[in-house]
């Protein structure tokens, strides 16, 4: 695993193979720019490691205001299917209301993207399936 990007809410990592997967480890509160500002960076190093699978690690995740929430959708999932990804797997949030918002966002754009979307409990097992496994 190689750490790619360390930032007060958020660490990404990325592990490589012959299908990449790009991990957002959330770790509390952004404001609205920092959380765009951050969503532009994961999906430029997404496109620059050519990832397959993504790992969405949201138990940490502060709260996110839904017009956020709607312009990650169009931005990060909209460019990830542009870019071929194949996984995107989601550990939700702690925070109840955030988990609520964050999963219905997904499953309104779960049709219009070009990848499978899943959620899990544990990060082992979700970083296990966006790597390609079962």
């Amino acid at each position: 695993m190689q750490s790619l990007l360390s930032l007060p809410f958020l660490s990404v990592h990325l592990h490589p193979g012959p299908a990449p997967v790009l991990e957002a480890q959330w770790r509390g509160f952004a404001t609205s720019a920092e959380f765009r500002g951050a969503i532009r960076q994961l999906l430029q190093l997404g496109l620059a490691h050519r990832v397959r699978g993504w790992l969405a690690d949201d138990r940490q995740l502060g709260a996110v205001r839904p017009r956020d929430l709607e312009w990650s959708r169009q931005e990060l999932l909209g460019g990830l299917s542009r870019a071929g990804l194949q996984r995107f797997a989601l550990v939700e949030s702690t925070e109840a209301l955030n988990r609520h918002t964050i999963a219905a966002m997904y499953e309104r754009a779960a049709a219009a993207v070009g990848f499978d979307i899943r959620r899990f409990e544990a990060v082992g097992a979700a970083r296990a399936w966006a790597a390609g496994g079962e």
